[in-house]
């Protein structure tokens, strides 16, 4: 299907650098942008806390050759894209209460502005998309100091969930959404919740790397899961206790010594100290790079998403339960309302006692008939139909500009006005 929209630039700003480990719906966003259009993607800048605290990173390395003017802050990494290394460093302000947040903020974001307008510049951008993927505090004003044509605020988690964005993001959140030009997000709690402070939001849905999943129906099984007992039951993802039941698995491991507990991704401190580690049964295998992963899922007899139910999780979309299913894996997870639009190709769990009974009748039932059902199904939730739901919604906006501007209660009350700085008292 033809975009529609096609040749306009998009500026992407988020949370997730272009160099971050793990998956990220805004960097495969962006590449399906520059398939029609010029993208800037421009990775998070550095802050105070995070320069003092990982300056031996390679991640803060290549953001200090930047600022030092040893190597270039913008590269083309792709057809139609580029990133951004921003060569400036912002002030860590989160502790600072509301009273003198915005001031500070407000400098943060005039920093951050001053270091994409060369890039801007350099590439010969005219008027831009300016596209946020959550990034609440150091893109606030963008909207007002870069000026887009459009502004698209993207909502993929509830973040005001976490403590972190929690302070000050509870403010901040509803009024970034209701003075952006619209809203999309990747699921439909997300949606809504958008909805309460800007009338122009929509659901856009979730893609899957579908093609990378399929190249991997053939690949061999890695070397670390050839010793260990079948049947495995795996996870892949950030092992994280706020978003993740150690209880699911603690009872899985306890009830099925016969079954394997495979867990691949990097562990918080709650799963560091967890005595899932002394249990013979539970494997964990540590971080890999995400086109490794299908290889592991691969080998999976069932795979697993053993959510916590709560304010930050009940609402998101889950992007790797699409990703075990485009490699025709049944799937156990739990119960949320984002997880209901994928129940036909799933077991869903309302309890930690429903996940054995319900992997045991995943094991039995799995057949080649309904692998093929789970690839079909994973393979319609493509990052193209996502960007055309995008685009469809920024179309609207451009021809009824309008019509887009908030009716919500928050709609102008919300709206702050972009401020100098002032001196601090002496």
């Amino acid at each position: 299907m033809a975009p529609l929209l096609s040749g306009r630039d998009m500026v992407v700003v988020g949370q997730q650098p272009w160099d971050t480990p793990i998956g990220s719906n805004c960097k495969d966003l962006a590449l399906e942008f520059s398939k029609h259009h010029r993208v800037l993607y421009v990775n998070s800048p550095l802050d105070r806390n995070t320069l003092l605290r990982q300056r031996h990173t390679p991640a803060v390395q290549r953001r200090l050759r930047v600022l030092k003017r040893q190597e270039p802050g913008l590269q083309l990494v792709d057809d139609n894209l580029w990133v951004l290394n921003p060569a400036v460093v912002l002030e860590s302000i989160n502790w600072l209460p509301a009273g003198l947040h915005p001031w500070f903020n407000q400098l943060n974001n005039r920093r951050f502005a001053r270091a994409i307008r060369p890039a801007l510049q350099e590439l010969g951008f005219g008027p831009f998309v300016l596209f946020n993927d959550n990034d609440i505090f150091r893109s606030f004003y963008l909207p007002e100091l870069l000026r887009p044509e459009v502004s698209v605020y993207y909502s993929r988690d509830y973040v005001v969930a976490v403590d972190y964005w929690r302070k000050h993001g509870q403010r901040l959140e509803p009024q970034l959404m209701a003075k952006s030009d619209l809203c999309v997000a990747n699921s439909s709690f997300l949606a809504a919740y958008c909805r309460q402070f800007n009338a122009r939001s929509f659901d856009v849905g979730q893609g899957c790397e579908a093609a990378l999943y399929a190249e991997a129906l053939a690949a061999p099984m890695p070397a670390e899961l050839a010793g260990i007992p079948r049947p495995i039951i795996g996870y892949v993802g950030a092992l994280v206790s706020s978003r993740l039941s150690l209880e699911v698995l603690r009872h899985l491991s306890e009830q099925r010594p016969d079954w394997s507990l495979v867990l691949l991704g990097p562990e918080d401190a709650a799963f560091r100290a967890s005595n899932l580690h002394q249990r013979p049964n539970v494997h964990f295998l540590g971080s890999r790079p995400p086109v490794a992963l299908p290889a592991y899922i691969r080998h999976f007899d069932v795979c697993l998403n053993p959510q916590l139910v709560n304010d930050l999780t009940r609402g998101n979309y889950p992007r790797k339960v699409d990703e075990y299913l485009a490699l025709g894996k049944p799937v156990v997870a739990t119960r949320t309302e984002a997880m209901g639009l994928l129940e036909t190709h799933t077991y869903l769990a309302d309890s930690a006692a429903a996940y054995e009974p319900l992997i045991a009748q995943a094991l039995r039932e799995d057949s080649p008939a309904r692998q093929q059902q789970r690839r079909a199904f994973a393979a319609t939730h493509t990052w193209a139909a996502s960007a055309q739901k995008i685009y469809q919604a920024i179309a609207a906006h451009l021809v009824h500009p309008k019509e887009a501007r908030p009716t919500s209660r928050t709609a102008h009350s919300a709206r702050p006005h972009l401020q100098p700085p002032q001196p601090a008292a002496p």
